[in-house]
């Protein structure tokens, strides 16, 4: 399982890494990836080299306006970049939906001109005047917790958030945010707060893409995954194995999980990473369950989780599927929620993921692990036709149709 991440390294000009998006979103470039073939094509026409009938998958989350900007007295601006709520709840939906008062952990920018006192700021949000407090609680660590205040107090904090925020760009965009990436830093068909980036690989699907899809009987339906700051961590480690996985929070409905189970020899289309870990989290719980013979267990799906302890090969996904529905029969629940830290190397076995539409990833990136997970070593063969045609890198950049080694043409 232990292997160098240098095998993971590709020179990666920042001239390539692109700081805007086109002006249209399916106008990006397209590689495909099918049976040790390479070719390329636009998005918009993503739909002709896809499967009939098949099972689309793509993750609903919504980026929020995790930035926020105070200005001291003195002039110093102190930057309090949201990362996950804390009191008086950690759920995070239940959170947004709070009204004044609420704590989160917090990164804090500038945070040596911030030692005492209160940070304030106004706006307005239809057209009542806002007055909003940050309180920051503990002074020795960074992230730290932050208690925000507002009055009034009827707005939700999610409504809040909009108002005073900023949409987070990744490190590697060089610029300030501008009306433009609030929207289109966020998917067509974004719908849960919680992210504090896009699930980026869902940024080039446009209503044309959706309507030649469903021309081709490809269904879609949708996770929820929330996807965190780590994502934008590289592996420092020269060890895989020294590496600490970030969590992220998922949900995912009991209508989901009978999709899956349905879906039979249909081809499951996985569009991004997030949304494959969500599913392969979903397929370890369910091991899990079976192991405890259907008892509540907690949901959460640990780093290593399918290399040690929960390794089960004999599970099948629908075996696994089957578990989990009826895990939430017999509790009466439609969605499930947990916390995933499942990291996807090379050496995993996928179990719902037939067709992979994802972005080109940062240099020893757990993102760029996975891809190498689904296609093998072909990852760099794919990836400098990329660099030698032009195409645009990250989260703004260009995207990818990869074809795993057991998909029917």
């Amino acid at each position: 399982m232990d292997f160098l991440i240098s095998d993971y390294q590709y020179d990666l000009p920042a001239s390539r890494i692109s700081q805007l998006p086109l002006a249209e979103r399916d106008q990006s470039k397209l590689l495909i990836y099918k049976h040790g073939q390479i070719g390329e094509d636009v998005f918009r026409n993503i739909a002709g080299h896809l499967p009939e009938r098949g099972l689309l998958m793509v993750n609903d989350t919504r980026v929020i306006h995790a930035r926020l900007l105070f200005r001291k007295p003195t002039g110093a601006l102190v930057e309090i970049f949201c990362l996950n709520p804390v009191a008086p709840v950690q759920e995070i939906q239940t959170a947004f939906a709070l009204s004044s008062d609420v704590q989160w952990k917090c990164l804090i920018g500038n945070a040596k001109r911030w030692k005492q006192g209160f940070l304030e700021a106004c706006t307005e949000i239809r057209g009542e005047k806002i007055r909003f407090t940050a309180e920051r609680i503990n002074f020795q660590v960074n992230p730290g917790l932050v208690r925000f205040s507002w009055t009034p107090v009827h707005f939700p904090f999610s409504e809040v958030l909009d108002a005073f925020g900023k949409i987070p760009l990744p490190p590697y965009i060089q610029r300030e945010p501008q009306p433009i990436d609030t929207i289109r830093y966020q998917t067509l068909y974004a719908r849960t707060n919680g992210s504090v980036a896009a699930p980026t690989a869902g940024l080039h699907f446009s209503e044309h893409v959706f309507q030649q899809l469903k021309i081709k009987q490809i269904d879609a339906d949708q996770i929820t995954l929330h996807v965190g700051a780590g994502t934008f961590t590289p592996v420092t480690s020269e060890m895989i194995s020294d590496h600490i996985m970030h969590p992220e929070w998922f949900s995912i409905t009991r209508g989901t999980i009978l999709s899956l189970y349905r879906s039979g020899s249909r081809q499951r289309i996985i569009v991004g990473t997030t949304t494959v870990r969500a599913l392969e989290s979903l397929y370890w719980y369910g091991v899990r369950l079976i192991r405890h013979q259907g008892d509540p267990v907690p949901i959460t799906i640990g780093q290593w989780d399918p290399y040690a302890r929960l390794k089960q090969e004999s599970v099948s996904a629908a075996q696994s599927l089957e578990a989990v529905l009826e895990h939430m029969e017999k509790y009466g629940l439609e969605n499930l929620y947990g916390e995933t830290r499942l990291m996807i190397i090379p050496g995993y076995r996928f179990r719902f993921t037939d067709i992979l539409i994802t972005n080109f990833h940062q240099p020893r990136s757990t993102l760029l692990l996975l891809v190498a997970a689904f296609i093998g070593t072909e990852w760099k063969r794919a990836y400098q036709y990329a660099l030698d045609h032009d195409f645009r890198f990250l989260s703004y950049g260009d995207s990818c149709l990869f074809y795993g080694k057991g998909s029917l043409p």
